[in-house]
């Protein structure tokens, strides 16, 4: 015998709530969404509101967006950087920001895919997003999707060289050249700089911050002391080795990001020099699965991925409830130090 199916009871309508308030539905409208000027007594409005309470009535969402034309969403679309150590902290940023305005954030991980990442975009403005953040892996230049001048829109982690969209980055020379000063105060006078190969802002930005710092306190800058290679573990041991071959060798080195601190730490440990005894040691990223966890632990300047998700949610917010700036705002954010036991 067959069993019997269940039967969905249905949701109830704003018809339900108007027959048991005992008034028309536009009635109902009006009190819902706050009309003014309803000329509804106050009776009639509480009668109303403990119909829809005991009916357990929900008005429809995407309906009253259409009206108010506002979703209380905000879009992420990124490109590998929901797959990265990095994800996290942005996010977890973005999130609470957007929690202090009542708002949720919907992310899209597009895998550097241009059709994927076109798809994503436009389906959030049919959903009539707020806002859309468009981040990226690595600090970078790109060139904005089309898709983007249809809303208000802001870069993370990247900017447009033509400035043409408001942007939150990494300050890269202020936070290099903070980290080179605080070794100088430290006495160093000999400071290595392993630098990545890429020429994308985060090389430049920190070469210039450590140069600036060195030509503050009158040290000669040495380009044997400034190595160049693939942002990778491996990079940081065969540099680390080359820079232990100067005479007078370097009291102190400064690597481009945590992943080369762990190399030179290889060739420091290999070559039987201790940390920071015999050279100091600073990276840059703090990332904690490295930092944390080398012996001894890693002194590191923080990219500001929690700060820049943070900024970026409350840049949106604010640029909805006044008037937008005539030049896009270029945002950066200063990486803390984070001192540990390497310098």
């Amino acid at each position: 015998m067959a069993k019997p199916r269940k039967t969905q009871t249905a949701l109830p309508t704003m018809h339900d709530v108007a027959r048991l308030a005992g008034v028309s539905q536009t009635t109902v409208s009006f009190v819902l969404n706050n009309a003014p000027n309803a000329n509804i007594s106050e009776e009639t409005r509480q009668r109303i509101l403990a119909a829809v309470t005991q009916l357990g009535y929900r008005p429809n969402a995407i309906a009253k967006n259409l009206r108010s034309q506002r979703s209380h969403a905000i879009g992420l679309v990124t490109d590998l950087i929901a797959s990265t150590p990095y994800a996290g902290r942005i996010v977890q940023g973005a999130q609470e920001a957007a929690a202090e305005f009542d708002k949720v954030l919907f992310l899209a991980n597009t895998g550097g895919n241009a059709h994927v990442e076109k798809t994503a975009i436009e389906t959030m403005l049919n959903h009539q997003i707020e806002g859309l953040i468009y981040a990226t892996m690595f600090h970078r230049s790109v060139t904005p999707p089309p898709e983007l001048y249809q809303i208000l829109s802001v870069l993370l982690n990247c900017k447009d060289p033509q400035r043409s969209l408001p942007s939150v980055v990494p300050d890269e020379f202020n936070s290099a050249f903070t980290a080179v000063q605080l070794l100088v105060e430290k006495g160093h006078r000999l400071i290595g700089f392993i630098n990545s190969v890429d020429t994308g802002p985060a090389t430049l930005g920190r070469l210039s911050g450590y140069t600036r710092a060195l030509q503050k306190y009158g040290i000669p800058i040495a380009d044997e002391l400034i190595c160049y290679g693939e942002s990778r573990q491996n990079s940081g041991y065969v540099n680390g080795m080359r820079l232990m071959q100067q005479t007078p060798r370097p009291t102190a080195i400064f690597c481009f990001n945590d992943q080369v601190a762990m190399g030179v730490y290889e060739a420091l440990h290999e070559l039987r020099l201790r940390i920071p005894e015999d050279v100091a040691v600073v990276g840059f990223d703090n990332l904690d699965i490295i930092a944390a966890y080398l012996r001894p632990p890693l002194s590191t300047m923080e990219l500001p991925h929690y700060q820049m998700g943070q900024w970026a949610v409350r840049f949106l917010v604010s640029q909805t409830e006044q008037p937008r700036a005539d030049e896009p705002v270029q945002q950066t954010l200063i990486c803390p130090y984070i001192q540990r036991m390497s310098a």
